[in-house]
């Protein structure tokens, strides 16, 4: 198979991380939509996937992944981030492509493993 370009992963892989947040936010009992959302971005913002991916990279991903995290970061969008700067949306980039790229693979364990992974990352940044 043929993969799209970089952004269209991310594209992808940030639909898909949404719906596994939302997910998991259910299962911790929040029902106000208020409650979930803030607790979603906490998860979903530009500055949450590149913490998370500064954690993944030490040492967590294969190349394979490396090298599709990094298709995701050095592609070039036409438009400016709008609550964050440029590195960090590009770190942030590369973060839904590889999860875009895991899911058009159907490496599903794999997927959800990093997702799971950056759950747990961002609780444990969280609680400290």
């Amino acid at each position: 198979m043929v993969l799209p370009n970089g952004l269209a992963l991310a594209y992808l892989g940030d639909a898909l991380y949404e719906l596994e947040v939302r997910k998991y936010l259910l299962t911790k009992k929040l029902t106000k939509v208020n409650d979930l959302h803030t607790q979603a971005i906490r998860f979903t913002s530009a500055v949450g996937q590149a913490k998370v991916m500064l954690k993944l990279l030490d040492g967590e991903l294969t190349e394979t992944e490396v090298e599709q995290f990094k298709r995701g970061r050095n592609a070039v969008a036409n438009r400016k981030p709008k609550n964050t700067d440029l590195a960090t949306y590009h770190q942030s980039t590369g973060f839904e492509a590889l999860l875009g790229y895991l899911y058009l693979e159907n490496l599903n364990d794999r997927l959800a493993e990093i997702i799971q992974k950056s759950i747990q990352i961002i609780e444990e940044i969280e609680a400290v």
